[in-house]
């Protein structure tokens, strides 16, 4: 997976675990994309602060990721219910159009869900 996919991923699940202190740093390195410099200077803390605090924080919910498994639980849920999609397109040609239907409409609801 790509970083920043990932640290979004991460940040979306345990965000809210971070101080807002590091929630606001976080989200302008990985969300709002500025540099350490903007945000050293934005905060009035040294580049290299805004650096260690980055990395405390990737750490931090790489933790928790690897303790809850979270993410882990999400992106393999989406894709069984991608491939769920992609049976029920192929199914298609064959009759209980209905129940096909109602699979494919329960299956996109758990996708909008997550």
């Amino acid at each position: 997976m790509e970083r920043i996919a990932e640290q979004a991923l991460l940040y979306d699940f345990y965000g809210e675990l971070l101080t807002s202190h590091q929630k606001q740093i976080y989200e302008d390195i990985v969300l709002n994309d500025l540099s350490l410099s903007e945000i050293a200077e934005d905060q009035g803390i040294s580049r290299q602060g805004v650096h260690d605090l980055v990395k405390r924080c990737n750490k931090i919910l790489a933790d928790y990721e690897n303790k809850l498994h979270l993410v882990e639980k999400f992106l393999s849920t989406k894709e069984k219910v991608n491939r769920i999609n992609l049976l029920i397109k192929e199914y298609r040609t064959v009759e209980k159009e209905e129940l096909i239907a109602q699979i494919e409409q329960i299956s996109n609801e758990i996708l909008e869900e997550l």
